[in-house]
């Protein structure tokens, strides 16, 4: 053993020892501390309306207002806007399409696996090779969809394809979150950290182009996974990163230019 390593050694056991020390502070002193080096002691949690076996929204907290969820996402695609130009591709609706493409869109098209949906314009599963035209879109918009997918590397394959040479795909997926308790719970099959994500994309694009964000910290995924929505909560504490506890993580990924 080194010198070096063992002043690092007699250094983190030292902190080690402090830690407990403040840990066992009393509450009026513990409070003044930072959170990062004190918490109330065992048995004195106050609960309050988070002590129930039943989340206060069992709909993700789109019956109280904006789901924290779709704060993240809708952050994710308000930095990316300049990117939703020209032909642009979104799964189920064109609702972000046109609030942050705006006029940069020459043309929306819309993916849906269910004919009778009125906003469809190609009808079919990203996951079925030959669904899409292959280098048609500038842009691809696909949140919070590619969990429902079991086979996402496929799914992915298949955006890729229909990618222009440097156009981009926008993705969000889950990471702390309710299931789903309807029709989409039976075909939630995947939550994501920023890892694993970057391990689908960097199969399909060049590292290079995928670049990779995680939102959230335990405050956030507790009051995700309670319902809440953004209006009931500060924002100042959404904004605070902890990657330990990923609510929601993104990537935009460009096809390399040809």
């Amino acid at each position: 053993m080194t010198a070096s390593s063992l002043l690092r050694g007699v250094a983190r056991f030292g902190r080690r020892q402090l830690l407990r020390l403040i840990a066992k502070a009393p509450a009026p002193i513990g409070q003044r501390l930072s959170r990062c080096l004190w918490a109330p002691p065992p048995g004195t949690i106050d609960f309050g309306d988070f002590g129930r076996t039943e989340p206060i929204s069992a709909d993700f907290g789109f019956d109280r207002g904006a789901p924290i969820d779709r704060y993240y996402i809708e952050s994710f695609l308000a930095r990316n806007a300049a990117r939703i130009r020209g032909r642009v591709l979104e799964i189920g609706d064109n609702a972000y399409t046109l609030r942050f493409g705006g006029k940069q869109v020459e043309k929306s098209d819309v993916l849906h696996v269910d004919v009778t949906n009125p906003l469809a314009t190609i009808i079919g599963d990203i996951s079925v090779p030959g669904t899409l035209p292959e280098r048609a879109f500038d842009c691809v918009i696909l949140t919070q969809t590619l969990h429902l997918i079991f086979d996402m590397r496929g799914a992915l394959a298949e955006l890729a394809g229909a990618l222009k040479p440097g156009g981009t795909l926008l993705v969000t997926v889950p990471g702390i979150s309710p299931v789903a308790r309807g029709a989409w719970g039976h075909t939630w099959f995947w939550s994501l950290t920023e890892i694993a994500l970057g391990r689908l994309l960097g199969s399909l694009f060049e590292e290079k182009g995928v670049e990779l964000e995680t939102f959230g910290n335990v405050f956030a995924a507790t009051c995700f996974l309670q319902g809440l929505a953004v209006s009931e909560v500060s924002q100042a504490k959404l904004d605070v990163l902890d990657k330990s506890f990923p609510v929601i993580v993104s990537a935009a990924a460009r096809r390399r230019g040809e």
